[in-house]
């Protein structure tokens, strides 16, 4: 409270705090632009839940692929293993521009040229890059007994891995997958740079209009309106795994 009391008297005592306020604070500027923007943020909404979907799957494929050890994958697993390290090595805002004007600059057909969609794209592409990741690390961490117990009772490579190893593997990364989640549905804003009409467009096409920078401080509480909500969700869930594991908490209250 001190802390917080002090930082809000310093703001509030400064002399730009007036021209702050009337740039920022406009209620005003608020509701004319609030409708407009919110308009703009289910675009953020729609993609953000269709990219997650593709990437939740399109991860675990790749993370599988880099860990079954079967010679005749070996081409596939490199392919995926140049695809994680290029993915996660280009910046996002790089490689929504490269797919979003490439791919209509090659003028091949079937190709696709809405830059909503190819925005989607470039945002699946990088964090299936990262998912696949943190998938392959809970694989990974699931002791190798487990897989040997699998197969005893009978059960085939492939029935162990689905009934045994993956189910195990995904309880273990739901924390850092819900991370990821918060992640991208933030970066969702990132696709206004090649065009698509989404919340921060939206609101950066009022402020320009008007002077004002209002309009973003609506888009940007409509982003904590699902974020606030999904780390609340993300924090539980970390902190109830770590007391089941009895690790972090262990001279806490259980």
């Amino acid at each position: 409270m001190v802390v917080i009391g002090g930082l809000a008297a310093l703001v509030l005592t400064s002399p730009g705090w007036p021209s702050v306020r009337k740039t920022f604070f406009s209620g005003h500027y608020f509701s004319l632009s609030f409708s407009s923007v919110l308009a703009g943020f289910w675009l953020d909404v729609r993609m953000f839940l269709i990219v997650e979907a593709c990437v939740l799957v399109l991860g675990l494929l790749i993370a599988l692929i880099r860990t079954v050890d079967l010679p005749v994958l070996f081409p596939v697993r490199l392919l995926c293993k140049v695809f994680v390290d290029v993915m996660r090595g280009i910046p996002l805002i790089i490689l929504i521009y490269l797919i979003g004007f490439g791919v209509p600059a090659l003028r091949l057909s079937g190709l696709p040229t809405d830059p909503t969609v190819l925005a989607g794209i470039a945002l699946g592409m990088s964090y299936s890059a990262y998912v696949s990741e943190v998938y392959r690390a809970g694989i990974m961490s699931v002791h190798p007994s487990q897989a040997a117990a699998g197969l005893a009772l009978g059960l085939t490579r492939a029935q162990t891995l689905r009934h045994v190893i993956i189910p195990q593997a995904v309880r273990r990364v739901i924390p850092p997958l819900l991370n990821d989640f918060i992640a991208l549905q933030k970066d969702v804003s990132l696709v206004a740079f090649i065009g698509p009409q989404e919340a921060f467009q939206v609101a950066n096409v009022f402020a320009d209009q008007y002077f004002n920078n209002t309009p973003l401080l609506a888009a940007a509480l409509l982003y904590l309106c699902v974020t606030i909500p999904l780390v609340t969700v993300f924090d539980r869930m970390q902190m109830r795994t770590i007391r089941a594991r009895g690790s972090a908490l262990a001279f806490g209250p259980r």
